[in-house]
């Protein structure tokens, strides 16, 4: 197997872009049902209204019309590509990533995993304040070197070759990847699916990772009727939500997670479905150039159903029972789902940041990306 790292930039030929503009020119449009007029316009619960069957076609009509007529794939890719990216082989498998180090000479490497339907997009814009924190109000002692991967099957990392890409494997590579820069000291940030792999790397790697700071921590009641003893009214309420949204709003995950060739054969034959696809989760909180973005790289690298693998491998992968020892940070944004503590200590051990706050959501990097790059700075400022 090469170790070899080789620099990399992207480069979409325009015949594939020429080909995406016809097919959104003749996207044919789903039907729908007309709004409920007993429904009101309040959101009760974790379906926005107008969304109760899921993404509107009003939503994705206008998404389609501004990607066809208004959006720009070279001044995204420019912005991509003004970053240093390389390509290595781990594994059997090639991974892309950015690596953008800090002039700050005693910078904390970090490394960044995006989530699902997110790519290296949702990192871009917190390149600047963790690399260079003197120039964007913070204290150059909080400076970073960052790190960020298409997770395998992803995006530029192109799709997977074989079957077993979970979480674990995923780790794996990331330790392989990070001793491969060089770096013998080093963190560790995710969310969504990075929130998942970022723990395992502390795991598999705890003699170099320094922490772990995650966005979600997806540690949930295991059945037995004595861990809900002793539980608040807010406990239970949250219990309650969390509930709701898995039942609401996971449809996604389910499907991804057991059949995700059913739907993978249309996702490589409609940008508009790619489109839709990855704004049932993006949605309305995200801006609407980077839900294009997304879909825009998972169409043009055809890795719509590799990324959906990773949540049949995770899903079927055999996990640990023990709790990982590395020092963990959550920060939790409003609308996001908050994990209770006393699952997220049964699955951690050392748990040593939890700060939730008033703004934000799923995708904080995006809509609150002063408060997570906060409390990044003051998680791993506090570990030295």
């Amino acid at each position: 197997m090469s170790t070899e790292i080789r620099p990399f930039r992207v480069e979409i030929p325009q015949a594939d872009l020429d080909d995406l503009r016809d097919r959104l020119t003749r996207t044919r449009w789903a039907e729908e049902l007309p709004p409920d007029p007993a429904a009101g316009g309040a959101q009760t619960g974790p379906v926005p209204p107008g969304w109760e069957y899921g993404v509107p076609l009003s939503y994705v009509k206008r998404l389609v019309e501004r990607w066809r007529d208004e959006y720009d794939w070279r001044a995204w890719e420019a912005k991509i590509n003004q970053y240093p990216q390389f390509i290595t082989e781990i594994d059997g498998q090639t991974v892309h990533f950015l690596h953008v180090r800090s002039a700050e000479p005693d910078a904390t490497p970090l490394i960044l995993t995006h989530g699902w339907p997110n790519t290296i997009v949702e990192y871009l814009d917190l390149i600047g304040p963790l690399t260079d924190p003197r120039a964007h109000g913070g204290d150059p002692a909080d400076a970073f070197h960052v790190v960020i991967p298409s997770i395998p099957g992803f995006g530029f990392s192109g799709p997977t070759r074989e079957r077993g890409w979970n979480r674990h494997r995923v780790a794996r590579a990331w330790a392989e990847l990070m001793h491969r820069l060089g770096y013998e000291r080093y963190g560790a940030h995710g969310n969504d699916a990075g929130s998942l792999i970022s723990p395992e790397v502390g795991r598999v790697d705890p003699e170099h990772v320094i922490g772990v700071h995650v966005t979600q921590i997806f540690s949930f009641p295991s059945g037995d009727p004595a861990e809900f003893e002793g539980l608040s009214q807010k406990d239970m309420e949250l219990l309650a939500f969390l509930q709701s949204f898995n039942e609401e709003m996971s449809a996604y995950a389910q499907l991804q997670a057991t059949k995700p060739q059913n739907l993978a054969h249309a996702l490589a034959d409609s940008p508009a479905g790619q489109l839709a696809w990855a704004g049932q989760l993006l949605g309305e909180a995200v801006d609407p150039d980077v839900v294009i973005t997304n879909a825009a790289i998972y169409w043009l690298t055809n890795t719509s159903a590799s990324s959906a693998r990773f949540y049949y491998e995770d899903h079927h992968a055999r996990h640990p029972a023990e709790p990982t020892t590395v020092p963990i940070g959550l920060a939790a944004f409003a609308y996001d789902f908050t994990p209770l503590r006393r699952f997220a200590e049964r699955d951690h051990a050392a748990i040593v940041s939890w700060n939730e706050f008033d703004r934000g959501s799923h995708w904080s990097a995006h809509d609150a990306p002063d408060l997570l790059v906060g409390d990044l700075r003051q998680f791993f400022h506090k570990l030295g």
